[in-house]
């Protein structure tokens, strides 16, 4: 864990907001100076606190109307590896997220799709015919908020 102070905070919640914003334009917006903002920003990147920048891409506007979390029980876990089920299922363009996890299900799986009967598609010909999967629950995303979450 590393110790951020407060001007750290102000850094990543504004990278938070647009990470595509430059040290200087962040520099301005907090009092500070070019080289100081990009010199925190690269001890936040150095550090591993700053893991990278990704591309929020609108799913919708791209023709996949449909967003499915898909709850996912392996049947026998002897029958096919944790790893090898992991793999399977992110090779599956519409799978967006793999998270293993505790409870009723062993995988919760982001899935995007260009309507419901496309989802069907995916799930019968594609989820439903790997070696080791059992009972799924799916449920279709309605609304989505985003939340940065906790900082320090």
């Amino acid at each position: 864990m590393i110790d951020l102070d407060n001007t750290d905070r102000l850094i990543l919640r504004e990278l938070i907001d647009d990470a595509t914003q430059s040290a200087s334009t962040i520099g301005r917006k907090l009092g500070l100076s070019q080289p100081a903002t990009w010199r925190r920003i690269r001890r936040l990147q150095d550090s591993g606190v700053i893991k990278g920048q990704r591309l929020d891409l609108d799913h919708e506007k791209l023709g996949f109307g449909v967003t499915v979390f898909l709850g996912v029980k392996l049947a026998t876990k002897g029958r096919i590896s944790l790893d090898d089920f992991e793999r399977a299922v992110a090779a599956i363009p519409e799978v967006q997220t793999v998270e293993h996890i505790l409870g009723v299900y062993d995988y919760r799986l982001r899935i995007v799709a260009r309507d419901i009967s496309d989802f069907e598609r995916v799930l019968r010909r594609r989820i439903m015919m790997m070696p080791g999967v059992g009972d799924v629950e799916a449920n279709v995303l309605l609304s989505e908020e985003r939340r940065p979450g906790p900082i320090g």
